[in-house]
């Protein structure tokens, strides 16, 4: 019988006042009881909007269709078809915008809990899976492909590829596989053993992963294309470089970007009780930015106990953020001070503050300073304004590049770049943006890589 409720079932999770206390992952998931019944809220619509508005293109309703049927081995093998990472997507995807957002269900009440069902059938999948099951590996085609970069983008791509019959190895700068989904996202957030299991149902399937890899610098392009034997190569490396707040004084000790501040965290296990890390816990600490970052790098500051205020220039429906981070970090105890424009970090040797300008808005919605000024006592402050390429690194990879260091990709084959067999895709080719449209731009270049190897093979036979 189908449910007809207008609002979704909660997600169990973790008190506000105990989880802004730990780093355990908050939101704890569906049981399979609460999984059906959700499930059965789907009207399985003649249209299927949701399908669109995913950009991995799973297909939604048939999966849901098995949730509720309780065969939640059946569910994940279609989201797997097309998504390489249901565990991630499930837990940091923007459902509300994308798949959520055109949900029929939502007209009226809310929508179907499409990311809680793909978390739950991930995993369920991950607790009931018979650990000696071989995975059958596609055939090979007799092709390789690198993949440089372990992001979502690279991740998808590679996987992609493996499905197709590629030879394919990823190559990852740091110690661990993951990009951004080990060192961007905080632990609470998106746990490292569930990118570590997405990454190992990779190399079940055949994708190499080699860490500590760096291409560029010890290892050229060229040299991956020719001594290594590789046919192509995808740039997935990300956008690594902060931008910085240009206002007087953020040289000082106590100032960080907030990419530093949350590798920090992630790399050395600070989130971890039984870490001993050089991470300094500040008392006051101030985050300057509205996005999605900077709501993980307040959270974060709070767990490690401090009073934490983010600091805005505009208003609080102009927050880049998810509505459901905002609401969330607002009941962890983030503060939150709009229409304040930072214009100074206060200290000697050390932060001491950052001095702000208020600001209003006129009639026609133009933003314009007051000219009151005040100061958000803090001794540490965190720039969340987003990030670009490293220019350096992106010339060392021998493609073109505008000025900021996004590299320049054709759309027939989808990311290909300047330089013969080399594609890009992901925050290294556009501003950054969020973890699915990273994959989904992995899977066109994975589709554009495969069109050009074909007509190459097809131009060589031509020529014999």
């Amino acid at each position: 019988m189908a449910n007809m409720s207008m609002t979704k079932n909660p997600i169990p999770e973790q008190e506000p006042l105990v989880r802004n206390k730990n780093f355990d992952e908050v939101a704890l998931g569906y049981t399979e009881e609460i999984a059906i019944d959700e499930a059965k809220r789907c009207l399985n619509c003649r249209q299927h909007p949701c399908v669109s508005g995913c950009p991995v293109n799973v297909r939604i309703p048939e999966f849901i269709a098995k949730v509720a049927e309780g065969e939640f081995e059946e569910a994940y093998k279609i989201i797997t078809s097309t998504n390489s990472l249901p565990a991630v997507c499930g837990r940091v995807c923007p459902q509300e915008h994308q798949c959520e957002g055109k949900c029929v269900r939502g007209i009226k009440g809310e929508s179907v809990g499409i990311g809680r069902l793909e978390r739950f059938v991930a995993d369920w999948h991950a607790a009931h899976a018979d650990p000696n099951a071989k995975v059958e590996k596609p055939v090979s085609n007799g092709h390789r492909v690198a993949v440089v970069g372990s992001g979502p983008a690279g991740l998808t791509c590679a996987g992609d590829l493996a499905r197709m019959g590629y030879e394919v190895t990823v190559y990852e700068l740091f110690h661990k596989a993951g990009g951004v989904l080990v060192y961007g996202i905080p632990e609470f957030r998106l746990p490292k053993a569930i990118v570590a299991r997405e990454v190992a149902a990779l190399e079940e399937m055949g994708v190499k992963i080699v860490t500590d890899a760096v291409i560029g610098r010890a290892i050229s392009i060229d040299e991956l294309l020719t001594e290594e034997g590789f046919e192509a190569v995808f740039l997935g490396s990300g956008a690594g470089l902060p931008r910085f707040l240009g206002i007087p004084g953020e040289n000082l000790l106590g100032v960080y970007s907030a990419n530093e501040f949350l590798t920090r965290i992630n790399l050395m296990k600070a989130y971890r009780e039984d870490y001993d890390t050089p991470i300094k816990h500040h008392k006051c600490v101030a985050v300057v930015g509205a996005g999605n970052v900077a709501i993980d790098a307040a959270r974060t500051s709070l767990r490690l106990g401090a009073d934490v205020k983010i600091v805005y220039r505009r208003a609080e429906k102009n927050m880049k953020c998810l509505p459901s981070e905002y609401e969330e970090a607002k009941a962890d105890g983030v503060q939150f001070q709009f229409y304040s424009a930072p214009k100074a970090v206060v200290g000697t040797d050390h932060v001491e503050g950052l001095k702000y300008e208020k600001q209003q808005i006129l009639e026609d919605a133009t933003m314009v300073p007051t000219g009151e000024f005040g100061v958000v006592p803090a001794n540490k402050i965190i720039a969340a304004i987003g990030n670009k390429p490293e220019l350096s690194v992106v010339k060392a990879l021998g493609v073109d590049a505008n000025d900021d260091g996004y590299i320049a990709v054709k759309d027939l084959p989808y990311g290909l770049t300047s330089k013969e067999g080399v594609f890009a895709a992901g925050d290294i080719v556009h501003k950054p943006q969020t973890v699915v449209l990273a994959m989904r731009e992995g899977r066109k270049t994975a589709e554009g890589i495969d069109q050009y190897l074909k007509a190459k093979k097809v131009l060589a036979a031509a020529k014999a």
